[in-house]
């Protein structure tokens, strides 16, 4: 039986058990003997599990770049060790309020695989266990607050957790009534699909209505295992969206996303966000300009169908949130017309409505 056949046959907490935590153990990679690795990883942990490597080693420099340190995390001091200010902005640990009607709740501690371009990277291996304290105070946070609609779970990596602890917490939350929806992040249905069981769809089916992000970044992640574990959860009801980073050198071109963004959709998943890098220390190496971003978002408009386009976001450090970056096809604007170049950079007029006499208050005939 061949190493990957094998694999298959394994269930998730035994994949993750598995996993490789120092580049040594990846000796078929030519960097994993550079000496500084050992540094980069006591700084900045690293996991990959069985699945993803094999991926990592079949598929190669796309997806391996992504989870596989580099010295280069050592060398960039121009980032901040928590660029989104998420710290700053958290009444109670664990939980940061930054808009008004929704939370973001760091629930789990662990990842299937240690995404070297992490915005947590101050955190991510390093934490302990999420006590049940730390989520009874969250929960009782956002029971306090009538104003928040909107609860997101995150990490690490909520499906991580196993199915009694994320039926409970799904629970505690789905019990306040002011909540509304609830948001999973998840990089797990692309990197240990395997997690993504019967039983897991069950617990997260008694909580609807649930939104779960889903993260991407290249077409190579797409495989019949993840395929199956997306339609398992499209099947249940769960209504997915993506977040893919743009990376430099790894997917910072307008024919991967293409490709990519067109094959999410066949698994029922809607492109949602393409994500600008964050300035996060010992990701330099990873980001790309902006205009880059902004050339591919020109370049898929029109190429693609409206419901492959995400949205260019770039979330500003300091805590400012969630900005979109968009192209302007606006050439000209006046009160006569305005002039908007295409898709195809050509130019159409469009003339304004022409102002009309004022409408007269019809507040009496009403009444």
């Amino acid at each position: 039986m061949d190493k990957d056949s094998d694999i298959h046959r394994q269930d998730w907490k035994t994949i993750l058990s598995h996993s490789i935590q120092s580049p040594q153990e990846a000796a078929v990679f030519k960097e994993a003997h550079d000496p500084r690795l050992s540094e980069v990883v006591k700084r900045y942990p690293m996991r990959i599990n069985p699945y993803f490597l094999s991926l990592c080693e079949s598929r190669g420099e796309p997806l391996k770049r992504q989870v596989f340190p580099d010295a280069a995390e050592l060398d960039d001091e121009s980032g901040w060790t928590d660029p989104l200010a998420e710290d700053r902005d958290s009444p109670v640990s664990h939980l940061t309020h930054r808009y008004p009607d929704r939370v973001l709740f760091l629930v789990s501690n662990q990842c299937a695989v240690y995404c070297r371009y992490c915005t947590r990277k101050r955190k991510i291996g390093h934490w302990p266990h999420v006590k049940d304290e730390v989520i009874e105070a969250g929960v009782r946070y956002i029971a306090a607050h009538p104003e928040i609609k909107d609860v997101l779970l995150s990490g690490g990596d909520p499906l991580l957790l196993e199915d009694e602890r994320l039926d409970w917490i799904l629970s505690e939350i789905r019990s306040i009534r002011h909540v509304e929806i609830i948001r999973i992040g998840t990089r797990v249905p692309g990197v240990l699909p395997h997690r993504v069981t019967r039983e897991l769809v069950r617990v997260l089916k008694r909580h609807h209505p649930l939104f779960m992000n889903v993260h991407f970044n290249h077409p190579d992640e797409i495989t019949d295992e993840v395929r199956r574990a997306c339609r398992r959860l499209a099947d249940s009801g769960i209504s997915l969206g993506s977040q893919t980073v743009l990376l430099r050198g790894i997917n910072d071109d307008e024919r991967i996303l293409d490709v990519l963004f067109r094959q999410l959709l066949t698994m029922r998943i809607r492109p949602y966000y393409l994500l600008q890098a964050d300035l996060t220390r010992g990701t330099g190496h990873f980001r790309t300009c902006i205009e880059s971003g902004m050339r591919i978002m020109k370049r898929l408009r029109g190429r693609i169908s409206g419901l492959a386009v995400p949205y260019y976001m770039i979330d500003l450090p300091g805590g400012g949130g969630k900005v979109p970056l968009l192209p302007s096809y606006i050439e000209s604007l006046d009160p006569v017309q305005i002039v908007v170049k295409n898709f195809q950079d050509r130019l159409y007029t469009c003339p304004q409505p022409v102002p009309g006499p004022p409408e007269e208050n019809s507040q009496n005939d009403v009444l």
